[in-house]
């Protein structure tokens, strides 16, 4: 599995990369990998902020659904829109072109919360 030690990742298998204020979110490797092949990602488009450990979406694969938690909170500013039509690359770049939404962080404390890339690695048995 890979697991990029500059990321931050939630109990949920969230990964978080920080930007400034900004926190990138996607789901990780690991998660896409128990999911299986990714058929469908349910982002309300006009979604206008998130809350920590609160579900903002759904991600649809062909043996199952699951939800989306914040690993923080704050403000949508941007949705990956590639992912309506190609929820497929999740499977094949999670920490690239696989992101799912831009939070304007509200409390950039959350982010204490959240494990480093050892303590992930712990959590997942790797």
């Amino acid at each position: 599995m890979n697991v990029p030690d500059n990321l931050k990742y939630s109990k949920d298998h969230e990964w978080v990369k920080v930007e400034g204020n900004v926190a990138v979110i996607g789901i990780t490797d690991y998660a896409q990998s128990e999911l299986g092949d990714i058929v469908f990602v349910d982002i309300e488009s006009d979604l206008a902020e998130i809350k920590k450990d609160e579900t903002f979406g759904t991600i649809e694969a062909v043996k199952t659904v699951s939800d989306l938690l914040g690993p923080v909170s704050g403000k949508v500013i941007e949705i990956n829109s590639n992912l309506t039509e190609s929820p497929e690359v999740i499977n094949t770049d999670p920490y690239g072109e696989g992101w799912m939404i831009k939070v304007e962080m509200s409390d950039p404390a959350e982010l204490n919360d959240l494990l480093d890339s050892n303590a992930y690695k712990e959590l997942i048995g790797q």
